[in-house]
């Protein structure tokens, strides 16, 4: 499965220069396939339409994604299953978020004021490779705009990923499931056993096993 990975890509160079980053994850409750993060350093203008990528329709969230690519600052972290089954969900996500900072203040070449990061927890103290002020904002995919820049890239790109493992493993429909634990994606299991991109630590796939 290899080692963790990060991907960084800059669009135009218009951000504002107080460097205030957004960051959300995409993946942590699936029973396969990886765990992404995004860090989006908004544009200005930035892109009209901005939500949690979850209140968007799929054809909305890739327009959106292709003009915060083309016209913002961003990075994604992704982290395999070996790596989550050997920290956890919680720790690999921590460090999915810490790499995709990492890669877009390499791309910056400058450190943010501040990292907005989705949720109730931040890595700050969690990763030793940490080193941003960090606030963690509760709903915030919804209400800061650059965190809801940032789901919708993790977002996308997770779902890419999985629809490219799709068709490696045709039985458990992650082009429409995306790894979650849905009956198709249950049943699948229970016929065909689980694959290597199966989180083992999860509760499904672990039991499923022990029955074997």
């Amino acid at each position: 499965m290899g080692q963790p990975f990060l991907i960084a890509k800059t669009g135009s160079t218009n951000a504002a220069r107080r460097l205030s980053i957004g960051v959300d994850e995409a993946g942590r409750g699936p029973l396969a396939g990886p765990v992404v993060a995004a860090a989006v350093l908004l544009c200005s203008p930035r892109p009209a339409g901005l939500d949690d990528s979850k209140k968007l329709s799929r054809s909305a969230r890739a327009l959106l994604e292709e003009r915060i690519k083309r016209r913002c600052l961003w990075a994604v972290g992704v982290v395999d299953v070996d790596e989550i089954d050997r920290l956890n969900i919680f720790g690999a996500t921590m460090l999915a978020m810490t790499l995709a900072v990492r890669a877009l203040c390499e791309q910056l070449d400058e450190d943010p004021a501040e990292v907005l990061i989705d949720g109730n927890l931040t890595p700050q103290g969690r990763r030793p490779e940490w080193c941003w002020p960090a606030r963690a904002i509760v709903g915030g995919d919804a209400i800061e705009p650059c965190i809801s820049a940032a789901s919708i890239i993790a977002k996308e790109h997770r779902d890419r990923m999985m629809r490219a493992y799709a068709e490696q493993h045709p039985h458990y429909g992650w082009e429409r499931n995306a790894g979650y634990g849905t009956p198709e994606h249950l049943a699948a299991l229970r016929t065909h056993g689980a694959t290597p991109l199966h989180r083992r630590s999860f509760a499904p796939v672990a039991q499923l096993e022990l029955q074997i």
